[in-house]
């Protein structure tokens, strides 16, 4: 009797030590997790960019991460120049336009120019027999023709290394001429020795590791 005693009042404690017990196991696999995480799962790193203007750029582009939310090719009629459709939508050269814009390049007036003076060296691929400046700089063909006609086209390498933060990159998704358009970020993935890409390609602006995904028709840099 004396001993089932003792062992009631001695029951508590021993309660408490175990909790103790479990509770500093949790902590200590908690810890152990957050160890084993950090040594394997590091973040990309950022990049300073290179100039006042890249950095105006890529500050918009990553901006646009938080606002596009999706994918609109329909055909819309926009103020001249800087015109652009809401923010919250658009297609892969908007994410292009926006960003210049805030680096005080406007591709709709500047495309819309260059096409209205040389109509015929651009591409033919739309049945038109004029420019438009609702739309002709929202078309990756034009982009490139344009970026080619300044001299900002570079040698397409398969080198990560040499696709730099501000640099526009084009695709051809599926060979059959379906092309997409992106910017370069300053974001630097070290798994993979690259920076990621910010662009629209169906699910609103994100910013993905993905350059390579594609065959690269284009390589352009502005600044």
């Amino acid at each position: 009797m004396a001993s089932v005693k003792k062992l009631i009042r001695i029951f508590p404690l021993l309660l408490f030590i175990s909790v103790l017990a479990c509770q500093t196991n949790l902590q200590s696999i908690a810890q152990t997790k957050e160890t084993l995480f950090s040594a394997t799962s590091q973040k990309p790193k950022q990049t300073d960019a290179a100039s006042t203007e890249i950095k105006k750029l890529l500050e918009s582009a990553v901006e646009q991460t938080n606002l596009t939310k999706s994918y609109d090719p329909a055909y819309a009629v926009i103020p001249y120049p800087n015109g652009d459709v809401s923010i919250e939508k658009g297609v892969c050269p908007d994410v292009v336009i926006r960003a210049f814009r805030k680096a005080s390049v406007d591709l709709q007036k500047e495309v819309h120019e260059d096409m209205k003076k040389n109509f015929s060296l651009y591409p033919n691929k739309w049945g038109l027999k004029s420019s438009d400046s609702n739309i002709d700089h929202r078309r990756v063909p034009n982009l490139q023709t344009f970026f080619t006609r300044r001299g900002k086209s570079l040698t397409i390498t398969n080198r990560g290394e040499d696709y730099k933060p501000g640099d526009v990159v084009a695709w051809d998704l599926d060979g059959k001429g379906l092309t997409h358009i992106g910017l370069v970020s300053n974001v630097y993935n070290e798994t993979t020795d690259r920076y990621l890409i910010i662009h629209n390609i169906g699910g609103g602006t994100q910013a993905e590791d993905r350059i390579f995904d594609w065959k690269i028709i284009g390589h352009y840099r502005y600044f």
